[in-house]
């Protein structure tokens, strides 16, 4: 065993770039690196990115100035860049940003220990493969940066969807679902070292199927599987695409107490004209349908979704159908953002980003208005009701609350009490604003 050097990380991005930085972590670990959350006294700084939108990449490229002052003062640091932007800049990160030793990809971690020692020769280091086969099923990740309550577990890789404005599946490759076995063991892991939360994480978790033994198991039978695991133990899920949300996947949900009633379901936009130039594979009826049988068979179920305000061509007429889907669903959250072109997709190729800014900034205006009246609305409904609430943190605000959330993922700040993290707690919502719900003890 060698002395223990301090690797920091910086993770951007979606909560799939959380579970690869534990898996970077764990790696690292066995190679005698210790996490520090000092950056100051680190020996490796990792990056770990995003390049889904472009101001993503922009702030890590002003994150990376800031790290030129620390190599400055240390030369021996070294920097990496990590994930998606990596595999997708390549060499011209090595090029332009000449801080940067080391550029390894979504599929290249367990490499990165020979990464680091191929520098000792002078040469910048670059892996950016992508894989057929990888998905560190065997890699038990570190939760390095975690309350100790509420985890992530990667249960596959990769997308092959294809949607015209997405570089995931350039970034990140084919995809490919992970041994159920090792899911299971690593949650039941989990909740015996006290987590009492997990997240089965994949970019679309209903396409999830594991051959074993002649045995066939989809999302859905992982998904009670994890369940089964202990009642205490809450189990989440992200991300579901509309067009494989099935029937079995919704009853199995509304089967089991401890699968939260919560489901992020994507939709980008309401317009049929729009989904088609996305490659979204459904249109609104469709995805209609599916929201149907979600509130038939889950009537208590919080439903979220994705939506990109304007997209390649997008017109007035688009921008009211999404606005009008939105009420009709009544979303209980949405993530919104403006449509920024990412280079080598089918829509840079092919369709010209033609919405002016001052558009784009109008109509994401538009959907972020109509969510605020809408969460409100979730929100009031919501003032008197009783919710078991699993408590993750003390509240930001003051020390003598608690927040945690129930099972629609919705937000939920009480007196501490004798309570402690980890604890369910049975809460009376007294109050609400958008974003939180404020309640009391039951008694």
């Amino acid at each position: 065993m060698g002395i223990s050097k301090k690797l920091y990380i910086e993770t951007y991005g979606c909560q799939m770039n959380v579970s690869d930085s534990e898996i970077v972590g764990a790696i690292m670990k066995e190679n005698d690196f210790d996490i520090t959350f000092d950056k100051k006294e680190a020996d490796v700084i990792f990056i770990n990115t995003c390049s889904i939108r472009d101001n993503a990449e922009q702030r890590i490229r002003k994150r990376l100035l800031e790290f030129h002052s620390l190599k400055k003062q240390n030369k021996n640091l070294i920097i990496g860049i990590l994930g998606c932007m990596a595999e997708r800049l390549k060499e011209q990160l090595l090029e332009e940003e000449k801080i940067v030793d080391i550029i390894a990809g979504p599929d290249a971690y367990r490499h990165l220990p020979q990464l680091l020692a191929s520098l000792k020769s002078g040469q910048k280091a670059i892996d950016v493969m992508l894989s057929l086969e990888e998905t560190y099923a065997d890699i038990n990740p570190i939760k390095y940066d975690s309350n100790g309550i509420t985890a992530f577990i990667s249960i596959m890789r990769g997308c092959e969807n294809f949607c015209s404005y997405c570089v995931v599946p350039y970034t990140r490759g084919k995809e490919r679902s992970r041994n159920a076995e090792t899911i299971i063991n690593e949650a039941k892991e989990l909740f015996e070292r006290g987590y009492r939360e997990i997240t089965l994480l994949g970019q679309n978790v209903n396409s999830y199927i594991c051959q074993n033994d002649g045995n066939s198991i989809n999302f859905a039978k992982l998904l009670e599987e994890v369940a089964l695991i202990n009642p205490l133990l809450r189990v989440r899920f992200a991300t579901s695409h509309p067009k494989d949300i099935s029937d079995e996947l919704i009853y199995t949900i509304a089967k089991y107490e401890n699968i939260c009633k919560s489901i992020h379901l994507p939709v980008q936009s309401g317009s049929n004209r729009i989904l088609e130039l996305m490659n979204r594979k459904y249109t609104r009826e469709y995805y209609m349908s599916r929201v149907d049988a979600i509130k038939r068979i889950i009537p208590e179920c919080a439903i979220s979704t994705d939506i990109i305000a304007g997209f390649c061509s997008e017109n007035d007429e688009d921008q009211n159908d999404t606005l009008s889907l939105m009420e009709w669903v009544k979303y209980d959250f949405v993530y919104m953002f403006n449509y920024s072109e990412r280079p080598n997709t089918a829509a840079a190729k092919k369709y010209k980003d033609d919405v002016p800014e001052n558009v784009k900034i109008k109509r994401l205006q538009q959907i972020i208005d109509k969510q605020q009246k809408l969460s409100m609305e979730s929100n009031l409904k919501d003032v008197g009701k009783v919710y078991k609430v699993l408590v993750e943190n003390i509240s930001k605000r003051s020390a003598e609350h608690l927040a945690g959330r129930n099972s629609q993922n919705k937000m939920v700040v009480f007196p501490k009490k004798q309570f402690k993290l980890g604890d369910y707690v049975q809460v009376i919502i007294k109050k609400c604003t958008a974003a939180t719900l404020i309640g009391e003890i039951a008694e």
